[in-house]
């Protein structure tokens, strides 16, 4: 029986971020992951607070820098009334102005693969191919994590802590007991494909365009080298528009967006390859468990929950859990802190974090507001002290729920 201080479910960036800094502290750490990178995932759009501070803090930054991703100064958005598009950058933000008032829009692929290398690295048992199959319990704690090798061997180790990181989509995360709470209001499904040669003009050169039509709403995300990410995000109820045959669909979908129709008028869709030549239908969901640990076990990233992506901050929500996590259960293994007060502290935090992006996310769909009505309910859900572009600027960038 092999054993660990920690075993992670998921080597995304949740599950990389937390499974890094932990073995950093020098404890023995297993991270396993049913895929074998790199691997496909959506979600380009990274805020500074990622790319600098927990880039940072994992040992990545000059890695992410050299990469060459597009340099992400902000967003665009055409929603709401008015007929020009109204961007924000990250700079508004005294917290973020700066050299670092910048993200990156990665291909997901890379930047997966990049923080997956550096946890090896930094000490991490790694283990590729090998999905997590359910919890080892003894009473009411979690001791370990049952998973298949790549030719379907099943096998058991002990640890600790378990961590669930393996998505959204994982049965792992019932294992903490509760209940996970949808929020309906704003279920979505999208449909989304990647193009070459794309149009990018001022006034959201290298950043994410987010353009409302009557079904919903666009992304366009430019990456390196004129490839652009656009994915058609469509209410639940008119789920029926991303069905059937999907290049008439997503044909339909930009014909009824004129900005969106008009930036790809010259560009061509990829449609070799697996990473990129897929048109991918996804759902979209926002919804938390009411429980994000039990004694032994701990929920990060997508596990424990999830916001509606016009934001993308969905890789933020990610890695700032498995950082706080992190000191959580390094606090706890080093002796400094007792389970109960670090993970309670870790589910307070992380849970606020989410909650100001969930009931920001909530208003601004209801609103379908300009610019400076969207930058008042950044205010509202951020806490006082901002102005609302300040305000704006930290949710867009990461910083909601940091002290003014």
């Amino acid at each position: 029986m092999e054993e660990f201080d920690v075993v992670v479910a998921g080597g995304g960036p949740a599950g990389v971020t937390v499974a890094t800094l932990v073995a950093m502290r020098g404890h023995r750490v297993l991270l396993l992951d049913r895929e074998v990178f790199p691997r496909y995932r959506i979600g380009e759009a990274l805020a500074p607070s990622t790319v600098h501070e927990v880039g940072r803090l994992l040992g990545v930054t000059d890695q992410l820098a050299k990469a060459e991703f597009r340099v992400r100064r902000g967003g665009a958005f055409h929603w709401g009334a008015g007929a020009e598009p109204w961007t924000y950058a990250f700079a508004d933000s005294p917290r973020l102005a700066g050299p670092e008032s910048y993200g990156y829009q990665v291909e997901r692929a890379r930047f997966d693969e990049i923080l997956l290398t550096n946890a090896k690295d930094r000490g991490v048992e790694v283990r590729e191919g090998c999905p997590a199959t359910g919890v080892v319990t003894s009473g009411p704690r979690v001791t370990g994590l049952r998973y298949a090798d790549a030719d379907g061997g099943e096998h058991e180790v002990r640890a600790r802590y378990v961590v669930d990181a393996s998505g959204g989509d994982s049965t792992l995360h019932a294992a903490v007991g509760e209940t996970r709470v949808p929020a309906e209001a704003v279920r979505t499904v999208s449909l989304s494909g990647y193009f070459g040669l794309c149009r990018q003009p001022a006034p959201y050169d290298g950043n994410t365009l987010v353009v409302a039509f009557d079904s919903g709403w666009f992304w366009y995300t430019p990456l390196t080298g004129g490839l652009s990410s656009v994915g058609a995000v469509v209410r639940a109820e008119l789920a029926a528009k991303v069905e059937g045959d999907r290049e008439q669909a997503f044909a339909a979908l930009i014909a009824e967006c004129p900005l969106i129709a008009e930036l790809l008028t010259d560009a061509a869709r990829v449609t070799a390859g697996q990473k990129y030549g897929r048109l991918r239908v996804t759902e979209n969901r926002t919804y938390h468990r009411t429980a994000f640990w039990r004694p032994g076990m701990v929920l990060v990233g997508d596990a424990a929950c999830a916001v509606d992506p016009v934001f993308a901050s969905g890789v933020h929500l990610a890695t700032y859990s498995g950082l706080l996590a992190a000191r959580a259960l390094t606090g706890i293994l080093a002796g400094d802190r007792d389970e109960t007060t670090a993970l309670t502290a870790f589910a307070t935090a992380y849970h606020h974090e989410y909650r100001i992006y969930a009931d920001f996310l909530a208003a601004f769909h209801a609103t379908r507001g300009d610019g400076e009505a969207c930058r008042r309910l950044a205010a509202t859900a951020a806490g006082g002290g901002r102005t609302p572009e300040e305000a704006f600027a930290d949710l867009a960038g990461g910083l909601p729920s940091r002290p003014a």
